[in-house]
Formats: C-alpha cells, sequence, structure tokens
C-alpha cells in the first residue's frame, strides 16, 4: 500500500483539526447570522454570542481584556492594521519614522515600504548571522520622530525568537509603540501580553490546525491606532466587515487543544531533523539558531544543488516541504531572510524549510531525512554548481 504524503510545510498551513471543524460546523448551517443583536431575532443574537465567547476564551488565553483583542482576516491584515493605523493615528502629531528588522514577513515588511511611498521613514534593522536583532542598533535607531518598532516573534523561515521582553523594555523607555508578529511562536512559545510584552501582538490560528481565513490583533488599551480599512463599525470600530463568526469559532478551538506536551514532541522531531541532516548529509548549513528557534522550524541549505530542484524530487517521493518562505514560490528573487543574515545566493536558493505539526509522527521524519539523502546526492552528480568534496 503506497504510504500517505508527508507534509512538513506547517508553518504555511496546517491540515485542520477535526475537532476544530465539529465546533465551527453550526455556524455554517444552523447559526448563520451576521453577528447583530441590535435586529432582534435569535439567530443574530446567537451569532453575536459565539463571536463575543470565541473572543472571551482568547482574550483570557492571553490574559488581556475582551476588547484589547480584534478579530482580523488573518495575520496580513493584522500586519497592516498594526503599522498602518498606528501611522495614521500618530503620524502627524508625534512624527514618521517606523523601525522593522530587516527579515520581517511580507505583511510588515511590504506595509513599511508602503508607508516610505507615503512620506514616512522606515529603519531597516540589520540582523547578525544567526537573525537576532542587534540590541544597541536598536537603541541607537529610535528618535524623537520615532512612532513604532516592528520586530517579529519568530522568523517565518529560519525560525529565529527574538528577545521580545528586552526589545519591548527599550520601547518602553523610549515611549515608542512595540509590534511583534507572533504568527509563528502563537500558543507553541510563551510570550506574556499580560505583562508588557507589546502593545499590539499579531496571531493567527493557521499554524495551529485552525482556519484559514481568520486572524487577531491584540491592542493594549489605551494604544492610539486608527481605523484604515474603511466600511462599517465592527471590532469596536477598528476593523469593518463583517465577522467570520465560524473562523473566530475555530479559533479559540484551536488554541484550546494546543499543549505543551505537543509542541514538546513537535520540537523534538524538529531536533532529530537536525541532527540526522547535518551529521548524514555533507556540505549542508543549518539556517538560523540551533536552539533560540521556533520548535517547529528547521531550515538548511543544501550547497550545489537547488532548492526548487529538491522540493520538486522530494513531492514526487511524498513529502512536501518549502524554499525558502512559502512566500517565494511566484518569485525568483532570493530570499531576504538568507540574504540578511549573510548568506549568498547559493545559499538561498539551496535552502529548504521543514515545519512539523500535530499530525507528523518520528517515523516520517526519518524517511523525509532517508529521501533527501538520496536526493541531494542525486542532484549533486549532475550539478552544474559543483562537485562535494
Amino acid at each position: 500500500m503506497t504510504e500517505k504524503p508527508v507534509f512538513l510545510d506547517n508553518a504555511a498551513a496546517t491540515r485542520v483539526d477535526e475537532r476544530v471543524m465539529e465546533a465551527m460546523k453550526p455556524y455554517f448551517f444552523d447559526i448563520y447570522s451576521v453577528a447583530s443583536s441590535e435586529f432582534g431575532y435569535s439567530l443574530g443574537i446567537e451569532s453575536r454570542e459565539a463571536l463575543e465567547g470565541a473572543r472571551k476564551t482568547l482574550s483570557n488565553y492571553i490574559g488581556a481584556e475582551e476588547d484589547e483583542f480584534v478579530f482580523t482576516s488573518g495575520s496580513t491584515e493584522s500586519g497592516n492594521m498594526a503599522l498602518k493605523g498606528v501611522a495614521l493615528s500618530l503620524g502627524e502629531k508625534k512624527g514618521k519614522h517606523i523601525i522593522i528588522s530587516g527579515i520581517e514577513d511580507f505583511p510588515v515588511l511590504h506595509s513599511a515600504r508602503a508607508l516610505e511611498k507615503q512620506g514616512f521613514s522606515v529603519t531597516y534593522l540589520d540582523v547578525d548571522h544567526e537573525g537576532f536583532v542587534d540590541l544597541d542598533k536598536l537603541r541607537d535607531a529610535i528618535t524623537d520622530e520615532t512612532i513604532l518598532v516592528s520586530i517579529q516573534h519568530a522568523n517565518q523561515e529560519i525560525g529565529t525568537l527574538q528577545d521580545i521582553e528586552t526589545i519591548s523594555r527599550i520601547c518602553r523607555e523610549r515611549d515608542v509603540l512595540f509590534h511583534t508578529d507572533a504568527t509563528h511562536t502563537f500558543t507553541r512559545v510563551p510570550l506574556d501580553f499580560n505583562q508588557g510584552a507589546a502593545d499590539l501582538i499579531t496571531v493567527s490560528p493557521h499554524t495551529i490546525h485552525g482556519p484559514k481565513g481568520i486572524g487577531g490583533l491584540y491592542i493594549r488599551k489605551g494604544t492610539p491606532i486608527a481605523k484604515w480599512m474603511d466600511g462599517g463599525f465592527q471590532e469596536f470600530n477598528l476593523r469593518a466587515g463583517l465577522e467570520n463568526i465560524p473562523g473566530a469559532v475555530g479559533f479559540a478551538k484551536a488554541v484550546e487543544l494546543v499543549t505543551e506536551g505537543e509542541t514538546k514532541e513537535i520540537q523534538s522531531m524538529r531536533d532529530h531533523l537536525i541532527d540526522r541532516v547535518l551529521a548524514e548529509i555533507p556540505d549542508t548549513t543549518l539556517n538560523g539558531p540551533r536552539w533560540k528557534r521556533a520548535p517547529q522550524n528547521a531550515n538548511i541549505s543544501f550547497h550545489f544543488v537547488e532548492g526548487e530542484s529538491i522540493t520538486l524530487h522530494l513531492d514526487m517521493r511524498g513529502f512536501a516541504v518549502s524554499t525558502g518562505s512559502a512566500c517565494f514560490s511566484r518569485s525568483l528573487e532570493a530570499s531576504h531572510v538568507i540574504m540578511g543574515i549573510g548568506g549568498d545566493h547559493e545559499r538561498a536558493h539551496g535552502s529548504i524549510r521543514y515545519t512539523m505539526g500535530r499530525y507528523n509522527d518520528m517515523g516520517e521524519i526519518n524517511r523525509a531525512v532517508d529521501a533527501m539523502s538520496e536526493v541531494v546526492q542525486q542532484l549533486r552528480e549532475i550539478s552544474p554548481l559543483g562537485k562535494t568534496k
């Protein structure tokens, strides 16, 4: 019997847990009204109660008040809301300077670039060879015109975990707002929302076996932020558009299902993959730090071969991985993350990201490493880039 495909791209998307789907189903077929109680009919009231129940679950989880959690359509919208909402609120009052790291994911990176076209100045902080922000450079970059610092909790490609607590403290000392994108760490890596981790925090369930098309932005009470998308008065008049009630319910359920034990198992699979690949396949480089990284993430460059070729050959063998960020599938540009940590084009194009999830097991990891070893050896034999010594 053919073995089932092995999905190792859980940072891009995860299989939705059946329990999440069961929680969502009633809000597709039975309680499908808009989330409104002012219309006076019971379906609208039940929809509103479901939405606010999900909000309560999520706000309790992060130790926030319910009106500090805004539902969005996903991490992309949350990042846009954080940067553009603060820019609209403070740009004319305080200044037009924003600081981000040079390896941010596209929602923050491209929002910053869009704001530059509107007259804002942006400082793109360099990172070291493992992807860590230089905290002294951050301190030096902050000016009286700085209104926001946005630095991710974990990098989407190489998994680097930033020192969020220290970054937050630096921002508070300089009276600057701080946003962090916690898409790849939410529920997996502790982040104390209630003790000043950040003023704005992006979260999403699509990496923890929840639904796509839903996300959230934690906004600390009192944080100056303006509505950046016109329309209705939903989400405390910060986010226009009909609420995704099934998605919100699924988001809350997905968070409830994550356990510390599961995360430890995922990290064990990650460590095993890294150890075997580096020990058994020559001319490989681990991208990002060995330990201070997101528990599900391994990113390795295979020298003398193209990551695209590895990906295609692994796919033919039943293994799904990505070359760099999933966002690079339509681009021929080298990964800005690998280049940002000092890599060259060869290292960037030869990088493969493996991310594990709930439905992987150690047997799949061993099969994946065995397949990679064969694929890389075969590709190197015909590679025009060079031969291993």
